[in-house]
């Protein structure tokens, strides 16, 4: 008999687990916006989904219905949240679209970044941030780390003439 791998086939060693405010919906979204795959939908007999798996690329996601007796919030009901999910995908402009165009709401517009990501980033209707990226040129640490110091000048300007 072969052994059982610690790590499911088809799982990554970490696997994010979303809590919202119906799941049914989030699913549906996910699956409009980020072309999200439904594999295991397990639904209580009060029909809150109590545990979900989506596959949105090579990875999956665990999902289900904010349970506060069991201390999972939703980000609506903390206000907010602590965490994003990161997701690289082929073309970062017309997923980006087609995320906004599901509901989702922009953070930050496609840019090209210093580190050799093109990336946006938007909250869904749930409360959960993402950032969607394709990974279009490599870059050393030293290109890094001057795109970085660039990248911060920037900032503090756009702030200094917003305050002005």
């Amino acid at each position: 008999m072969k052994a059982t791998e610690p790590c499911p086939k088809g799982f990554h060693t970490v696997t994010p687990a979303l809590h919202v405010r119906n799941a049914r919906q989030a699913i549906d979204f996910y699956k409009k916006a980020l072309g999200a795959e439904e594999a295991v939908c397990m639904t209580s007999p009060d029909g809150k989904i109590g545990h979900a798996e989506l596959r949105i690329g090579d990875s999956m996601i665990f999902l289900s219905d904010e349970n506060p007796a069991f201390g999972n919030k939703s980000p609506q009901s903390l206000g907010g949240t602590t965490g994003g999910l990161y997701l690289y995908i082929e073309d970062v402009d017309k997923g980006f679209q087609r995320a906004l165009d599901a509901g989702g709401q922009q953070q930050m517009p496609v840019t090209d970044m210093f580190w050799g990501d093109r990336m946006g980033s938007f909250v869904d209707p749930f409360g959960h941030h993402w950032t969607l990226a394709t990974h279009v040129r490599d870059v050393s640490i030293e290109e890094m780390k001057e795109g970085e110091k660039k990248f911060y000048a920037q900032m503090a300007q756009q702030a200094q003439k917003k305050s002005a």
